[in-house]
């Protein structure tokens, strides 16, 4: 037996631009067996009925439809689900006092679900998605577990919870002021200075909100955080936008504040960062945006390999086709040519910040990593190469005609879909086949065509 799980993404679900090929093409509905139902417009697979053939899968013009079978026994493991065709969450990361668990895996399979369900933000339903979530359910199903008794005192309020949230892109839009203001206002421990000092903020904090780097907007969050008086601090995603150094810092401080009898849960996806802070790693598998699956902790070395392996050697599962591997490049010898980029000696002075560049010359098919602290100028050199700033003295000497830059930080205000904007961008190419083939699916772009650019993720 299988347990058979159909998911409709309602995010680019569209039947009103369709010729419902879901219900159409379906092998039990021609027999009269409605395996799918169209109800108020919107279709609703059944999953009992469903026969796991795939075709609507094949057959949907919009990519929104995913069914996958699990082993029957994950049926018990079923923590929360979203809706009748929604996402499903299997297990939960055990927390542990005086360390840090790290979660480890891919984008859409309920880190952030799991994190919110131990927050309290999210009552668990246990796959009841029509009676909704029951406190007092959810601690008789976690019965004779260590989570048993997380959740009895989390509902009792004998757990306080301080939680990180990921999108903190979002920050300067709702938080106004200084930084040094909002993080007396919600200072709790009376740790402010040190907390300052461990994530270097102290030049931070005399300025205003909106005027914050990246990092620091980052490094603010997590302060803001830590300073409240909690004895669970969950913390999603808070390597982003940070440099090495201030990396080692985060990993450091978070590190300290497990040590104080506190429990202390990490989402990430750096490897090196997780290696360095957690003391136990969680790897959650799955489809993205269908389920997730998390496995118990493993130590730091076994949590990792398992992720890169794609295979959990204790429950004999393999999650992942092939392994990830990291190769060492091969060198290579550098062939005579005209440079594509060539530029001279370049000075920029930009609000007393004095950026100097030495000569250098790019060649087609190099890839070129520049690596430094953040605030150093490696933004402004970028920006003077597409002809955004200009540099006091230097110049570039050649160039093409056309250079494409990714900037650093993105503005999710735009009004259109995902289609719109690459159009507006970079006309029709964007729809082209090659442009399809080569970019929008390897990068899962494709099927986010119809979604509004404010609805997508980070």
């Amino acid at each position: 037996m299988v347990l058979r799980v159909a998911v409709i993404d309602r995010d680019i679900c569209n039947p009103d631009k369709c010729n419902h090929e879901c219900q159409r093409f379906c092998p039990p509905v021609k027999m009269g067996i409605m395996a799918v139902e169209f109800i108020d417009g919107e279709p609703y697979i059944n999953e009992p009925l469903c026969i796991g053939c795939g075709i609507c899968v094949n057959k949907c013009p919009f990519n929104a439809i995913t069914i996958v079978n699990l082993p029957q026994e994950l049926e018990t493991d079923m923590v929360h689900r979203y809706d009748i065709n929604g996402f499903r969450l299997f297990r939960l990361p055990m927390p542990i006092k005086n360390q840090v668990l790290g979660i480890i895996g891919r984008n859409g399979t309920g880190k952030s679900t799991a994190i919110k369900i131990l927050s309290g933000k999210i009552i668990p339903n246990l796959g009841n998605y029509e009676e909704g979530g029951d406190k007092d359910k959810v601690i008789d199903y976690f019965s004779g577990t260590q989570l048993y008794y997380f959740f009895k005192d989390l509902y009792n309020d004998k757990i306080k919870v301080s939680y990180k949230p990921q999108e903190v892109y979002l920050t300067p839009k709702v938080v106004k002021g200084k930084v040094k203001d909002l993080l007396k206002k919600v200072d709790e421990t009376g740790m402010m200075d040190h907390i300052v000092s461990m994530l270097n903020l102290e030049k931070s904090l005399d300025k205003e909100v909106k005027q914050l780097s990246g990092g620091e907007i980052q490094r603010m969050v997590v302060a803001a955080s830590l300073l409240k008086d909690a004895d669970i601090y969950l913390i999603d995603e808070p390597s982003s936008f940070n440099d090495i150094f201030e990396r080692m810092a985060l990993a450091k401080t978070l590190t300290e504040i497990a040590s104080k009898n506190k429990y202390i849960i990490l989402v990430d996806h750096d490897l090196a960062f997780l290696d360095y802070v957690s003391d136990q790693i969680s790897v959650v598998y799955g489809e993205p945006g269908a389920y997730g699956i998390f496995t118990r902790s493993e130590s730091v070395r076994t949590g990792i390999n398992i992720y890169l392996d794609g295979y959990i050697p204790s429950d004999n599962i393999r999650f992942r086709e092939k392994r990830i591997i990291f190769e060492k490049p091969v060198p290579s010898h550098k062939i005579e040519a005209t440079p594509i980029l060539k530029y001279t000696n370049i000075k920029k002075i930009l609000n007393g910040f004095t950026l100097e560049i030495n000569e250098g010359e790019i060649y087609n098919g190099e890839v070129i990593g520049i690596v430094g602290p953040n605030s150093i100028g490696k933004t402004t050199f970028f920006r003077i190469l597409v002809g955004e700033l200009k540099a006091e003295e230097g110049e570039i000497i050649v160039g093409p005609s056309k250079i494409a830059y990714k900037p650093q930080y993105i503005s999710p205000d735009y009004n259109g879909t995902v289609q719109d904007f690459l159009v507006e961008k970079v006309g029709s190419k964007a729809l082209s086949g090659q442009a399809i083939e080569g970019l929008l699916k390897p990068l899962n772009l494709y099927k986010l065509m119809d979604r509004k650019v404010k609805e997508l993720s980070g």
